[in-house]
């Protein structure tokens, strides 16, 4: 009976030990739960917690449920958070490399984006580390398109729009087309548009379709302006305070939701524009008028970008135009 006392007990104190090793992070996201950011995101938090068995749970927190959007870096970066997703072009304010993705009319496709994203990616893995953030994996948006709530034929017609800007290059879209920028993040766009706080904005279909704008907008015109990302990032620290079998899971497990991520992001374009088209909006490919006018702006954002960015930015616009 000692013996099984002993036995027992040991068995217990293992348990404890176990449990008192095993980490929980909370992870905040800023899209809801049903956009296809956030379920690569679950997938990839599952895929760490079972590949670590348990000793590393991962648990997401979409629409900017735990932190708002705009607070999900500096979160991680000072350890509020340990792991996090982010849009990184909504910071390009802090470091330029961050908008590398959001440089217009650079990039319209998804091939093209991701032979930019090859040249650019290990630059941001470096600014995010300056930033006390280890870089995980990213995943593209579909192309952006202007959502509006009547037919758009020149750029005149943006003039004195309240415009929802998410980042430097939305804002500067804004400024140069006489829109009125102002500050959403997606999770609050629903409300801005509802209570006339936002009447147009630049986004892709997945964001029209996750938010239902159809019942407040009614055209979406196709003009490929660029491919943003969503990067997930963790605090260095506590990176660098992982094993090396951990850190080795979470690198496979961000390898994985890259690829599958690029693949739902490219399935997802057709479907939401469709969607969009099902719920009653005018979804067509800008004018060449329009089309024109765009990149001619796009042409001056480009070179206050580069401005910005200096020799970094220049290496990676050369490397990419294989200049």
């Amino acid at each position: 009976m000692k013996l099984m006392n002993t036995l027992l007990t040991a068995t217990a104190l293992v348990g404890i030990g176990a449990a008192a090793h095993a980490e929980k992070w909370d992870m905040p996201m800023a899209y809801a739960a049903s956009n296809f950011h956030s379920e690569v995101g679950t997938e990839f938090a599952s895929c760490v917690t079972t590949g670590t068995d348990g000793a590393l749970e991962i648990v997401t927190h979409p629409s900017g449920s735990l932190f708002g959007g705009a607070e999900i870096k500096r979160a991680v970066m000072t350890g509020q958070a340990m792991i996090g997703e982010r849009l990184m072009s909504a910071h390009e304010n802090e470091n330029p490399l961050y908008g590398v993705d959001s440089i217009p009319f650079l990039v319209s496709s998804f091939d093209e984006h991701e032979m930019l994203w090859s040249i650019a990616e290990p630059y941001v893995a470096d600014a995010l580390a300056e930033d006390n953030l280890h870089y995980v994996y990213s995943v593209p948006w579909p192309p952006q398109g202007l959502y509006m709530n009547k037919e758009l034929t020149d750029i005149e017609g943006m003039k004195g729009v309240k415009f929802r800007s998410y980042s430097a290059a939305t804002a500067k879209m804004a400024e140069l087309t006489g829109a009125l920028p102002v500050q959403v993040e997606a999770a609050e766009l629903s409300q801005a548009l509802a209570t006339g706080v936002a009447e147009s904005f630049i986004s892709s279909g997945a964001t029209g379709y996750d938010r239902k704008v159809w019942e407040h907008l009614s055209h979406f015109y196709e003009v490929d302006a660029w491919l943003p990302r969503n990067a997930i990032f963790v605090n260095l620290d506590a990176w660098n305070d992982l094993d090396e079998a951990t850190q080795a899971v979470i690198t496979e497990c961000g390898a994985t939701a890259a690829a599958d991520g690029l693949a739902k992001s490219e399935a997802y374009t057709a479907f939401t524009l469709n969607e969009l088209k099902k719920n009653g909006m005018t979804v067509e490919r800008a004018s060449d008028h329009l089309m024109g006018q765009l990149k001619e702006m796009g042409a001056v954002m480009t070179e206050e970008w580069l401005a910005k960015a200096g020799d970094e930015g220049k290496a990676i616009i050369d490397a990419y135009k294989g200049e």
